[in-house]
């Protein structure tokens, strides 16, 4: 009985939720205060993926979610990304009967990565994707190897892994294991032999701590590393992109799968191929998910295209306190052989906590953005001045740089006297002071 009422409260406030906006994660706290081991009660799916790492989690369980359902798999997923304990109890126990069995042919669940711990404490997973570790949110995250730490305690002997084998840190999860699915890149035409990132978080070994060598870098330090001293390396890799074109924006898998991309970003070809590997492992036919992939828009509202006075344009929301996740949003308009302008906002560090630390910005790489393609830069919102501070360190002109600490005068700005496309990069919380300006397409 106390299983029933807490899964039927749960069920109403989820409800109420719904119809206020609001409720992704308050019925799954206040069923753990009524029963706090709910999630070990209830009958579970024949398969259950979870997904975590620093970036790309939602993105990817969207994209796993989208496979499969099309596929006609039954999903039960955290649509709205909420993905602590409390989101993924909601889930669960509004996915289930008031029996306790939930409703589906999978599970899928994107898990915060310092909190998979509990989540995991009473949920098997019968697989699991990591997608990568990067420095993230410093305050709250520490180093990556922290990060691991907090991983390395969600994960069940008996789960199949699935990581990311350029990723030397995710890579390592793997030692000593036979359960492991490896995905990865083979050498790119982007690739570059010198790392040339603004720093180097894989200088050194996550097993011995001793010299890593890279025969290519796809980017940061993502790539085909091995250890001089202990001779950790790279793993062969099940599922593979085989090749990479972003000017034409198409990617290859297994060398016979193609997929055309909708954004043409290194960062977000990882994620499209953690999803194919996983809806491969379930038994989606190859070809099925490249068409199911190609061209595929996320329905997160990461990407936003808009008109702003009669100028077109595209907003990357990249994650706060993540360089990495700015450096890919950046390669994006690089990239872009139109000539464009490219507005970057910092007007709120964080979304769940007080901070003014910018520490953060040193480690994106804004020297890209004096690529010949890059016309004008706009730097707006409350950290503006920290934002010119550190272009002041770049090559960049400073006539190529605009200030403005009003988000809406840098609007006018843009919607005034110019014609190229812009790109704007920001976070989640400052996206919406943007697009307040501008028209959706």
């Amino acid at each position: 009985m106390k299983m029933f009422f807490t899964i039927l409260i749960c069920k109403l406030l989820r409800f109420v939720g719904k119809l206020i906006g609001k409720g992704s994660s308050m019925p799954g706290q206040i069923a753990l205060r009524l029963c706090p081991d709910i999630l070990s009660r209830v009958k579970l799916p024949e398969y259950i993926i979870a997904v975590t790492g620093s970036n790309g989690k939602t993105s990817t369980v969207e994209m796993i979610a989208h496979i499969l359902q099309k596929s006609g798999r039954n999903v039960a997923w955290n649509r709205e990304g909420s993905n602590q304990i409390e989101g993924v109890t909601t889930l669960v126990l509004s996915s289930a009967t008031l029996g306790g069995k939930v409703n589906a042919d999978i599970l899928l669940i994107e898990s915060d990565e310092r909190f998979a711990k509990y989540t995991f404490k009473y949920i098997t997973p019968t697989h699991y994707v990591i997608t990568n570790l990067y420095r993230d949110q410093l305050t709250r995250n520490g180093h990556p190897e922290w990060v691991y730490d907090a991983i390395k305690d969600s994960i069940h002997p008996e789960t199949t892994l699935i990581l990311n084998a350029d990723d030397p840190l995710v890579a390592s999860f793997g030692q000593g294991r036979k359960n492991v699915i490896w995905f990865g890149a083979d050498k790119l035409d982007s690739d570059t032999e010198l790392l040339e990132s603004v720093y180097n978080d894989g200088a050194f070994c996550p097993v011995c701590k001793g010299r890593m060598v890279y025969s290519t870098h796809h980017y940061n330090h993502i790539g085909h590393y091995s250890c001089m001293s202990c001779g950790y390396s790279r793993p062969d890799t099940d599922y593979t992109i085989t090749s990479v074109d972003l000017g034409s924006g198409v990617m290859t898998i297994d060398g016979k799968h193609e997929i055309t991309l909708a954004l043409k970003s290194l960062y977000n070809i990882y994620n499209i191929l953690a999803a194919y590997t996983v809806a491969s492992l379930v038994g989606v036919d190859g070809e099925k998910i490249a068409a199911d992939m190609s061209n595929y828009v996320m329905k997160n509202g990461r990407v936003v295209t808009f008109d702003l006075g009669g100028r077109k344009g595209t907003l990357l929301t990249s994650k706060h306190e993540n360089s990495i996740s700015y450096d890919q949003s950046i390669r994006v308009a690089c990239a872009d052989g139109r000539g464009v302008d490219v507005l970057i906002i910092v007007d709120a560090v964080s979304r769940k906590y007080f901070t003014s630390d910018v520490s953060w910005l040193w480690d994106i790489d804004f020297e890209m953005l004096g690529d010949e393609n890059i016309h004008e830069i706009i730097l707006a919102g409350k950290y503006c001045n920290d934002l010119a501070v550190r272009f002041s360190y770049t090559t960049i002109p400073d006539d190529k740089i605009r200030i403005f600490e009003d988000i809406d005068k840098a609007a006018d700005y843009l919607s005034s006297g110019r014609k190229e496309y812009i790109y704007t990069i920001t976070c989640f919380s400052d996206k919406g002071k943007f697009l307040a300006n501008v028209k959706g397409e």
